[in-house]
């Protein structure tokens, strides 16, 4: 049987949580956060109207077969001189098909087929959404490259326009699936942005799905320093609804002398598990971290943990 699984998100968690899950019997959607603003997405969103393509991208190459030529064209960043400075070949690619086949979701479900990618894509919305936060000084910022710059903590976040309506498939899948999985990703403006849509949190209410979160591995700077497993978990049902999860991954491995140590030179500690305090949230407390210079999720362990954890559930 293939499980149904929603997989929300953006920026670099998203794709790396889907490379694992396509190795596992599940039919998968990815619903990816539209509100970035920054670099070749960024440009291409102010100078010609698009949606940002960057997260949605690098979903469909983490769907494909990686090591194909189509793959490894998508991801092809253009030298740092001349007008296409700093483009990838895949941003440019979905925005030109979007004009082609008539609008960003055809784009996306035509590239998913040149790439053979395993799932579905779906933007969380065909609007032109704008990030907007509000900071416990009470400066507000907008804009996602903004916010994640911040050096004071958040305290809420809102979509501009507030009553931007998801894009047509999006509360379907949520309705559908079997278990929904939020992150791993910057809290904000990868996760709870995805949250701020009413289409989202009426599917999420309504699902009978299983609701997982995949806590970060360390805090981060602009977002949540100092931040606690409670203090993500908080933040997300602030921005949504009490209970919301059902469980909580979290990494419980070491992370390497050298790797901790250069974090930590930009103030960025390993998330601190504070598990008696999550009564009705089973908190699942593991070796995630990747064995790379970076403090990231190993894409293999999170989806082998997730296929047991379903697996579990299912048998009872």
């Amino acid at each position: 049987m293939n499980y149904k699984i929603v997989a929300i998100g953006g920026g670099s968690g998203l794709s790396t949580l889907l490379r694992g899950l396509k190795k596992y019997p599940f039919d998968i959607t990815a619903v990816v956060a539209v509100s970035d603003d920054g670099g070749s997405s960024g440009k291409l969103r102010t100078e010609l109207g698009v949606l940002p393509p960057g997260d949605i991208r690098n979903c469909l190459v983490a769907l494909s077969e990686e090591e194909s030529l189509m793959a490894k064209l998508f991801q092809y960043r253009f030298p740092k001189k001349g007008s296409l400075s700093n483009h990838s070949f895949g941003n440019l690619f979905l925005t030109a098909l979007s004009e082609v086949s008539g609008g960003f979701d055809k784009a996306i479900a035509n590239a998913g087929d040149v790439l053979a990618i395993k799932g579905k894509v779906l933007p969380v919305s065909l609007e032109n959404v704008s990030l907007k936060a509000t900071l416990i000084d009470g400066k507000q910022i907008k804009g996602e490259s903004r916010i994640s710059k911040s050096k004071n903590a958040i305290k809420h976040v809102e979509i501009f326009p507030k009553n931007a309506k998801v894009s047509g498939k999006v509360a379907d899948s949520i309705m559908q699936a079997d278990f929904v999985i939020l992150g791993p990703g910057s809290l904000y403006t990868s996760v709870i942005v995805n949250l701020l849509f009413d289409g989202v949190i009426g599917a999420l209410k309504k699902t009978k799905a299983k609701k997982i979160y995949i806590c970060n591995i360390m805090t981060q700077i602009g977002e949540t320093a100092n931040f606690n497993l409670t203090d993500h978990i908080a933040a997300i049902e602030q921005h949504s609804y009490k209970g919301i999860l059902d469980a909580v991954l979290v990494n419980a491995g070491k992370i390497a002398a050298p790797v901790a140590r250069r974090y930590a030179r930009e103030f960025s500690l390993p998330v601190e598990i504070d598990t008696n305090r999550h009564k009705n949230v089973k908190i699942i407390r593991k070796d995630f971290v990747s064995h790379t210079q970076y403090a990231h999720h190993d894409f293999e362990k999170l989806a082998k943990t997730i296929f047991s954890l379903i697996g579990e559930d299912k048998r009872k």
